[in-house]
């Protein structure tokens, strides 16, 4: 196992397992509840995340003029769901952390079925058809929800319920740690792909740029547009930008083995830290958020 499998099937998947842990030490069964009583905030995140992120994914890969490889490869990045690193960025953005995790989980089962449709229409339209098969580790992608966000968020929840004191004394603390560990990963994830990067930025750095831009856009006019209130229009701007890159990475090397497609992945990742970093900074650094 080389440093770059090392961060990203370790060192990225148990900081994140301990984030989502604080994570749960802020939340309480109403918010969970409240989400699904008011479940407007949910249609408007999954509409984003499951028909309009393709459909933007889709028209750059046209409008960009790029090669079928690289089109393909924006496309499986398109078709991902959120990963828990968005659930990381809502917590530090104090943003809806209830309805960033329900919009992961239920965005992360539908996608088992999206994804096949959209990625066998891009193989066949860009002309890369490889008559492969596409099917998910459904299994794995589960697990992988389960282990790193439900759980660890579950287990935060009981903490809190039975000492709450200590859950609201470790609110702060928890936060300034997320931060630190979201620049560690960061680094080290640049540095592990230090060779790749030049390639990637040149061949995709544009685009990708652009659709996270425009998905991130999408995704707080959307909000705004249906009067939600700012922890919400947060999240959702957040979720509908930060994609499950392991998720995406899995796809292109594992089920269609071609590694060029996850150039514009690599390059997806720079900019979707860059910008969520910047979105930490500047909502982050606030006392509160109101409701409005």
């Amino acid at each position: 196992m080389d440093v770059a499998e090392l961060i990203s099937k370790v060192f990225l998947p148990l900081s994140l397992a301990i984030i989502m842990l604080g994570m749960g030490m802020t939340l309480i069964p109403a918010n969970f509840t409240r989400i699904i009583k008011y479940p407007k905030a949910i249609l408007i995140g999954l509409t984003n995340q499951l028909i309009f992120l393709p459909i933007i994914g889709f028209s750059l890969a046209i409008a960009f003029n790029l090669n079928p490889v690289m089109a393909v490869g924006l496309m499986i990045l398109a078709s991902c769901p959120g990963g828990p690193t968005s659930n990381l960025i809502t917590q530090v953005c104090r943003g809806n952390i209830a309805l960033s995790v329900t919009l992961t989980a239920i965005a992360s089962m539908v996608s088992i079925l999206t994804i096949p449709f959209i990625l066998s229409y891009a193989l066949e339209y860009f002309g890369t058809n490889t008559d492969v098969i596409i099917k998910l580790p459904i299994i794995d992608t589960i697990l992988q929800i389960m282990v790193i966000t439900v759980i660890p968020i579950s287990i935060g929840m009981l903490i809190r319920n039975y000492n709450i004191n200590f859950a609201k004394r470790k609110e702060k603390p928890m936060r300034i740690a997320s931060t630190v560990i979201f620049i560690i990963v960061f680094i080290a994830v640049l540095a592990a792909n230090a060779d790749k990067l030049v390639d990637g930025m040149k061949a995709a750095g544009i685009v990708t740029l652009v659709l996270n831009i425009a998905t991130m856009g999408l995704g707080y006019f959307t909000a705004r547009l249906f009067n939600l209130n700012l922890k919400s229009t947060i999240s959702i701007t957040i979720e509908s930008g930060i994609q499950n890159g392991t998720l995406a990475l899995v796809i292109a090397t594992s089920i269609l083995n071609n590694v060029e497609m996850g150039i514009p992945i690599g390059a997806y990742a720079i900019w979707m830290f860059l910008t969520g970093g910047i979105l930490m900074w500047q909502f982050g650094k606030r006392s509160e958020i109101n409701s409005k």
